[in-house]
């Protein structure tokens, strides 16, 4: 009996569980795309993606599990592992319905800014996230900073309970903060004293990194190009910085000040750093205006993707720290004037505010008088449902009756009710509709239009193509004992979080249904 318990004790002690991470470093770039992050590799050294997809857990084609992600979108499913159906970010602003307003995804007037005017918070963000669990499953020790070029991207990734979420100010190029996770933190200040950014803006110049970038050229159109050059100058200068190349760079000496002046990764708590870069192209130029620019911004962002690696496991250590890296998932560097008419392609614009007028006639000519839909947004159109209540119409058949006019209307491919995406028959098609819906922020009903046209608003000056084209990107795993491999199977980023859960032994995001993802150590 003796023998039997001591040959269990050792089999114990020979079957440890896997170690868990002091810290984890989530990486999310903003547009990365495969296709151009492959197309360009020759020019890339050795100590960025080529370290992550020699050494790395490699998923080849992640995507994401609802339609047409952007930024806010994305970083809220990747954080969470719910859909915007589950957690309730739709996009970067939605519709008020009480005020007719857009409102951003973080606004919240209750706030005050550091270093910024910007009122922001978590507050719509409606289940937890991964760093969330992460504090309440260490009573509050573990450390959580997020950084970010833009305020939705580092609030979400930060989530309700981080320590601090940063983000360069538009107007000043100050890095600021809100008062929602506490007060600004000294070093904070020091580092907006000193000569980052906003002190040397007048004299930065964005020009190619080096000769290599000028002479190779992925892009069939136009041949070789000149050499670029962009000073940042004028009343959008810092808009344009943070959509540039540069900006990353601008992002890994904040991520260094943060290191060198916190304790993250240096104790058994694991900490949690949150860090997205951009890879999309100058001032969100399409790809024609601004090639070699897109070209450099993939070389310069291998570069900063394996200075951040290195500086953190200098402090950290490789064995003691995890990676996930991913994209986006979205891209708005695709052309948006192309003519296609003339090569025959079938196109055309298709005009939201216009088809609003119409469909409120032939509402009035059926139901009577009224201003039934009141705004629209995006695809989106917004009914009075007060109104409709007050005048005891039927929600249901007036939405049924409004999508069989609309979908009548040149350049619209489908038409989907607000019912139909709730209660809708289960196609992949219809559960990527519903799970970028949200019944509180969205509208009313969705007008999908036709590939090859423009959705054109003439009040808010948007023109937004149609392409229902791939784009994958990657998601890649790194560090601790995370076993080297690639999965060309498609992913879906809702695993993220669940995973990293797992690897830290604690409980998944509370709107996470997603199951980890499994053999990765």
């Amino acid at each position: 009996m003796l023998f039997a318990f001591l040959f269990a004790l050792m089999g114990a002690e020979a079957q440890k569980a896997p170690e868990v991470p002091r810290l984890v470093v989530n990486v999310v770039i903003d547009q990365l795309r495969t296709d151009y992050m492959e197309a360009f590799s020759p020019l890339y050294g050795d100590k960025g993606f080529h370290r992550l997809m020699g050494q790395g857990r490699v998923y080849s084609q992640a995507e994401y599990p609802f339609a047409n992600p952007d930024r806010a979108s994305a970083v809220a499913c990747l954080m969470t592992g719910a859909t915007p159906y589950e957690n309730g970010i739709v996009g970067e602003r939605w519709l008020d319905r009480s005020t007719l307003l857009t409102v951003g995804c973080v606004d919240d007037d209750e706030q005050t800014g550091y270093y910024t005017t910007d009122k922001v918070s978590p507050v719509n963000l409606g289940v937890s996230t991964i760093t969330d669990e992460l504090k309440v499953s260490t009573e509050g020790k573990a450390l959580i900073y997020a950084v970010a070029p833009e305020r939705d991207a580092a609030i979400f990734m930060g989530g309700h309970a981080a320590n601090g979420a940063f983000w360069m100010d538009d107007e000043t190029g100050f890095w600021c903060s809100t008062s929602y996770y506490g007060g600004y933190p000294s070093w904070l200040t020091y580092y907006n004293k000193s000569s980052h950014a906003a002190q040397r803006i007048d004299q930065i110049v964005w020009n190619p990194s080096d000769d290599f970038v000028g002479e190779f050229n992925y892009f069939v159109s136009g041949g070789t190009k000149k050499p670029f050059r962009h000073p940042f100058k004028g009343d959008r200068r810092f808009r344009q910085f943070k959509a540039s190349a540069l900006m990353n760079e601008e992002v890994n000496d904040f991520v260094s000040h943060c290191l060198q002046n916190t304790l993250m990764g240096v104790d058994a708590v694991t900490d949690f750093l949150s860090v997205s870069y951009y890879a999309g192209n100058y001032d969100h130029k399409t790809v024609a205006e601004c090639p070699m620019e897109l070209q450099d911004t993939y070389v310069r962002l291998d570069a900063q993707l394996g200075r951040l690696i290195d500086m953190v496991e200098q402090k950290v250590g490789r064995e003691r720290v995890l990676f996930v890296v991913t994209g986006t998932g979205y891209s708005d560097t695709e052309q948006t004037d192309a003519d296609l008419s003339r090569y025959r392609i079938p196109s055309g614009d298709f005009y939201i505010s216009r088809a609003q007028w119409l469909l409120n006639t032939y509402l009035s000519a059926v139901y009577g008088q009224g201003q039934y839909v009141e705004a629209c947004l995006g695809n989106q159109f917004y009914f009075d449902l007060k109104l409709i209540e007050n005048k005891g119409l039927n929600l249901g058949e007036m939405l049924e009756r409004s999508a069989d006019f609309l979908i009548q209307l040149s350049g619209v491919r489908d038409v989907y009710t607000s019912q139909r995406l709730a209660q809708g028959a289960w196609t992949p098609g219809i559960r990527s509709l519903r799970n970028a819906y949200n019944p509180k922020c969205s509208g009313d009903i969705l007008v999908q239009v036709a590939p090859g046209w423009r959705l054109v608003n003439e009040q808010t000056h948007e023109r937004i193509p149609q392409r229902d084209s791939y784009m994958g990107f990657p998601l890649y795993l790194y560090g601790l004992d995370i076993k080297a491999e690639v999965i060309k199977t498609p992913v879906s980023v809702e695993h993220i979080a669940p995973t990293l859960a797992q690897c830290m032994r604690i409980r998944a995001p509370n709107g996470c249904s997603a199951s980890p993802l499994t053999g990765i150590r």
